[in-house]
């Protein structure tokens, strides 16, 4: 995506208040376009598939559809479109849940508007955006050292780096964005104690 076109965007959130302010705070931005909102899963995915936008925006705690399934829907579709969750939770339990079920990025609802609006347009970019929390969780996890307490995502992840897969391949495999699949290598080479591709793949063999 070019940095001179708009910015396609559908909002999904189940509270009527929060999708007005965001319509808003959004729609107001002369290079992005709002350009549907959705109040539960099962819409917001329908929106995604007629609109193809290039972002979706929505809130994890969604009726008929959560919007976790929704996410790994997009993902195991391959709809392109890059999402960024938006909460009003920042705890490690919803981080991981974000991350696990494929989106690019997490903000809360509870920070400024000028946050979000950069974590909007850093997203669609295609870069990685978590909050500080986030940090935190991975810094923590660096520091407690090595460990060979993967979770079952990051398991799926080192299978497929040490068979050769590359990014791209890992995601698509997987039902997951670039963007995913980089957090969890930065996860399981902080857990594993390993800096690069190529000692993961040989602890992963070690293993085996």
């Amino acid at each position: 995506m070019t940095t001179n076109r708009t910015l396609r965007v559908i909002i999904a959130d189940d509270h009527p208040l929060v999708v007005e302010g965001l319509h808003g705070l959004v729609g107001s931005e002369p290079d992005i376009d709002v350009v549907a909102t959705a109040t539960d899963g099962e819409r917001a995915l329908d929106a995604v598939r007629r609109f193809q936008p290039d972002l979706l925006i929505m809130d994890l705690e969604m009726p008929y559809m959560r919007g976790t399934d929704c996410l790994k829907q997009i993902r195991a579709e391959g709809l392109a479109v890059r999402v960024l969750v938006l909460s009003a939770f920042g705890d490690a339990h919803t981080l991981r849940e974000a991350i696990e079920s494929g989106a690019d990025g997490f903000a809360l609802k509870t920070g400024a508007p000028e946050a979000t609006l950069a974590a909007i347009r850093q997203v669609a970019h295609g870069q990685l955006v978590f909050p500080d929390a986030a940090r935190r969780w991975l810094t923590d996890t660096q520091k407690r050292g090595p460990s060979n307490e993967l979770t079952d995502r990051e398991e799926d992840v080192l299978q497929l780096l040490a068979n050769g897969a590359s990014n791209a391949q890992i995601a698509q495999k997987l039902g997951l964005s670039e963007s995913t699949v980089k957090f969890h290598l930065r996860n399981l080479f902080a857990k594993l104690g390993v800096t690069n591709r190529t000692e993961a793949a040989a602890h992963f063999h070690r293993r085996t």
